[in-house]
């Protein structure tokens, strides 16, 4: 899939490239796409080193919070949940750890520290596989779970706002939750109806009404704030959300004695490793998409989707920031790149700036998880993952636009 979908950018830059040089004698769009392809190379290298210290930093912290013993604790939380959802994995199984891991990183907002986490927790999982060229039922719900997770703290994101010059880098903390959760429960959702899991257990049923009351609850009070109060709570809740882990942490490894310093180090090292390591995949991804923006073919569907909406005489606006949820199921970098580029021509504290900050942080990226998880464990056939996966990500994008609206309209 994601061959033919790299091969299908670099196809349709060169049809449009080749339509307007015929029909519009426009022969310096060739020229555009190779000079765009050349500087997205450089660009993508950029991307992998800016984010070196975040990535270090979080991972140093990772690390500190896996030895004093914090994930095995949210695992144990976990399994009895975890167990059901995926009733082909026994209860006391490694992967249900792993799994774990990688679900913490991708909720403190490390997607690309997630990635070997991830890799991890599928080769555990397909070490329970009958049919190795397979998805299993558990991998696809895992995967699904991968692609929509809950992203509690987008430090990334907030670090890129954080260099656009946004007035307060944190306050689309909120947005981004709530639009992530519903990506998260749609997509948990349709894993469940697909794999016809037992929806009537009794675990099953206190967990999902401990979480739509919770959630119920958070929005009824979200509800009765202004616009203003609503950007100062989003505000507050992130950054103290992450002191407060970066504190219990600390305290947590002292309270085990842990040598924090030095694991600190070790998880930074492994930082500074991985951000090197994603320059290739990376690269592969961002010169298609740059290829495939500068021949227009972007511009044109956008146009058509303003056309539409227009028709119908609703705001436009929200056209502005689509790029960033078109691209991001099939590239977490090259729809960060396309959220930088809206940011840019728009402003960090536009709507359309912020709405792309939503859009990025409220899915992860369907196609290259698939690429990457599955490929890693040499699954062929991917059955209802991607599936269940775009749905996730269509209602994750839904809901982005209506809470943009609802917080920055």
């Amino acid at each position: 899939m994601l061959n033919l979908l790299w091969l299908t950018f670099f196809i349709i830059a060169f049809l449009s490239a080749l339509g307007q040089w015929i029909f519009l004698g426009d022969s310096s769009v060739f020229a555009s796409i190779n000079n765009a392809i050349f500087a997205m190379a450089k660009t993508s290298v950029e991307i992998a080193l800016g984010l070196i210290g975040v990535l270090a930093f979080w991972l140093g912290m990772m690390k500190i919070a896996e030895k004093s013993g914090g994930i095995a604790l949210l695992s144990r939380l976990l399994s009895p949940l975890f167990s059901r959802l995926m009733p082909g994995v026994p209860k006391d199984h490694a992967a249900f750890g792993s799994i774990t891991m990688n679900l913490s990183a991708n909720m403190l907002g490390l997607d690309s520290a997630a990635t070997p986490l991830g890799i991890k927790a599928m080769h555990d999982l397909q070490s329970l596989n009958p049919d190795k060229d397979r998805a299993s039922n558990a991998q696809i719900l895992f995967l699904v779970l991968n692609t929509s997770s809950v992203t509690l703290f987008p430090m990334s994101i907030i670090f890129y706002r954080l260099q656009q010059g946004a007035a307060s880098p944190a306050d689309v903390f909120i947005p981004i939750l709530l639009a992530t959760l519903a990506s998260t429960v749609a997509g948990l959702l349709g894993v469940i109806v697909v794999q016809k899991i037992n929806i009537k257990d009794s675990v099953l049923l206190l967990n999902f009404a401990g979480l739509f009351a919770a959630i119920a609850a958070f929005i009824a009070y979200l509800v009765t704030l202004t616009s203003s109060q609503l950007a100062e709570t989003s505000d507050l809740l992130a950054n103290f959300i992450l002191l407060s882990l970066i504190i219990s942490f600390l305290v947590a490894a002292h309270i085990k004695k842990v040598a924090v310093f030095d694991t600190f180090i070790e998880g930074a090292k492994e930082g500074f490793a991985l951000a090197v390591a994603l320059i290739p995949y990376m690269l592969a991804m961002l010169v298609a998409i740059a290829a495939f923006r500068a021949s227009g073919a972007l511009d044109v569907i956008l146009w058509l989707i303003k056309s539409l909406v227009e028709l119908f005489s609703l705001d436009t606006r929200f056209v502005d920031a689509l790029p960033v949820a078109l691209m991001q199921p099939f590239s977490g970098s090259g729809g960060r790149a396309m959220m930088i580029e809206t940011m840019n021509q728009y402003g960090v504290d536009s709507f359309a700036g912020r709405l792309a900050s939503i859009f990025q942080g409220s899915t992860e990226t369907t196609f290259y998880v698939i690429a990457v998880y599955f490929g890693a464990v040499g699954i062929k056939h991917t059955r209802h993952a991607i599936g269940c996966g775009l749905f996730a990500d269509a209602c994750g994008i839904i809901a982005a636009i209506f809470i943009g609206y609802w917080f920055y309209g």
